[in-house]
């Protein structure tokens, strides 16, 4: 795919994954339209290659203008990046209803109408490719992350079913599912409120949130996230899935490999972020 006047849209571009994928979409010289709730937190300056619209995943107006503001500065949408999205962490009994709502709103009714905003567009030119940032934890549920898990495991089913009724309009859909990132994911990204004050499970999660932090700070750069959306944006393979990182790749081999009580195991027991890394190499080779 030539990248002379090729446009991507991508949300949740302040930070992370969505600066690094605004950057090298950049670099390639594609027309970008870096989407966020808070242009004026924007790392850039727009230019002629680039805009920075207002769009919040939550508000359908800000998601329909952004589409109309982009159409109409670049002329068209060949990409949607669906990056935006934040970890609601916890045990389940101490989230509230109010939270678990607002993690489905985002992480997936949110993405569901960014698409929904651009697939007419995409229909009338048979063409384009959805591009949406699940997790690992989309196959590979974690400890803490019920309701997080759930959301991804949500946009892994939707995206999926997207295959079947959108290949008749040369429609590509793919999924990327990196490992754990050195970002705001573990920071601002992350809501980690015990909004019901529920005690049964403080002395796990003070334990099990260190291993995650220790994990997160020893994970991927966000531009090895952004190769893999480039990548899955311009080979038109008809490749779903794009694992990212050696973790990834290595527990999403073992989901097919053994008994969930195995695999359970394996997760439960990896207990700092030596032994996860370790495993992952054990198991599969890069």
């Amino acid at each position: 795919m030539c990248s002379r006047n090729i446009t991507v849209l991508i949300t949740g571009c302040s930070s992370g994954i969505g600066q690094s994928t605004v950057e090298l979409f950049l670099e390639q010289g594609w027309n970008v339209s870096a989407t966020m709730r808070n242009p004026e937190d924007s790392p850039w300056q727009e230019s002629g290659k680039l805009i920075c619209p207002r769009l919040d995943v939550n508000d359908k107006d800000s998601i329909q203008q952004a589409v109309d503001r982009t159409l109409q500065t670049f002329g068209s949408i060949d990409v949607l990046v669906n990056n935006a999205g934040y970890a609601l962490m916890g045990a389940f009994e101490t989230l509230s209803a109010e939270q678990i709502q607002r993690q489905f709103d985002t992480n997936v009714t949110g993405l569901m109408e960014v698409c929904r905003a651009v697939l007419p567009h995409f229909r009338e030119r048979k063409q384009g490719a959805i591009v949406n940032v699940s997790s690992m934890v989309g196959r590979i549920p974690l400890p803490l992350y019920s309701v997080y898990n759930a959301s991804k495991f949500a946009v892994e089913g939707f995206t999926e079913g997207l295959v079947y009724e959108l290949s008749e309009f040369n429609i590509k859909v793919k999924l990327i599912e990196p490992g754990a990132v050195n970002t705001n994911f573990f920071g601002r990204s992350a809501d980690r409120t015990n909004a019901t004050g529920e005690k049964a499970y403080e002395e796990y999660s003070a334990r099990q949130f260190e291993v995650m932090d220790g994990i997160g700070a020893a994970g991927l750069d966000s531009a090895d996230v952004a190769k893999a959306i480039y990548q899955a944006s311009i080979d038109g393979k008809s490749q779903l899935r794009y694992p990212v990182g050696v973790e990834a790749k290595a527990f999403m081999m073992l989901r097919n490999m053994v008994p969930d009580p195995v695999l359970h195991s394996l997760v439960k027991n990896c207990l700092s972020p030596l032994a996860f890394k370790t495993v992952g190499r054990l198991i599969y080779r890069s």
